[in-house]
């Protein structure tokens, strides 16, 4: 720590505040002064990736390798880090834990390359229900949506007891929700551009100059 702030003063860093934010919201505090890599080997984190302007991350099965404990954590901090910096983040996870899968916001349901869902979490139950499929009260809601969309798992959560459970293929639920208020609503959404005159923040702007000379 000593020789990095000697280091600092002779080359004549100011260290950046935001770093720091960034760091806690990371949890990396507690590294900050461990060196990566060498000088033949330039290893970049994630947490450098992060820092910056970005404003979208595309993330696939970043758990890999890591217990549910540390996966929760990675997530949470990511999503601070949309909500604080209004950043878009597109992750897929093999199975998340239920706390997990709780952090998220919206999620896409996706089999066989067609998207079976695609909105908020809290009302992916409701959809599905909708269909004729329950989630019991003992199962987590990510291993529910893995299973009702297989066709050897999807029978078990058949709840119309009048009718019997035919297969609902991967095109079939896709058409449902298309055909849903849910698959609708957001058809709707993005049929609307976001208006420039409006100075709606996630507008495009079209000119050469976002400022008039």
């Amino acid at each position: 720590m000593i020789e990095v702030s000697r280091r600092e003063k002779q080359l004549g860093i100011v260290p950046n505040p935001g770093a720091d934010i960034y760091m806690k919201i990371l949890g990396l505090d507690i590294c900050a002064y461990t060196l990566i890599g060498d000088a033949m080997r330039r290893v970049i984190s994630g947490g450098k990736l992060i820092v910056g302007p970005t404003k979208s991350l595309f993330m696939d099965e970043i758990s890999n390798g890591l217990d549910s404990s540390t996966t929760y954590q990675i997530v949470a901090c990511l999503q601070q880090l949309a909500h604080i910096t209004d950043a878009t983040i597109v992750m897929a996870l093999l199975q998340p834990a239920p706390e997990t899968f709780d952090l998220f916001d919206d999620i896409i349901l996706m089999a066989e390359g067609k998207i079976v869902y695609h909105g908020s979490c809290s009302h992916v139950l409701e959809f599905f229900e909708d269909c004729g499929f329950r989630c019991s009260e003992r199962k987590g809601v990510a291993d529910f949506l893995q299973e009702v969309i297989s066709k050897k798992d999807l029978a078990q959560y058949w709840h119309q007891t009048k009718q019997s459970c035919n297969y609902i293929s991967a095109d079939m639920f896709s058409k449902k929700f298309k055909e849903s208020s849910f698959g609708k609503k957001l058809d709707e959404e993005l049929s609307k551009p976001f208006s420039k005159p409006h100075s709606h923040k996630n507008a495009i702007s079209f000119s050469k100059y976002s400022l008039s000379k």
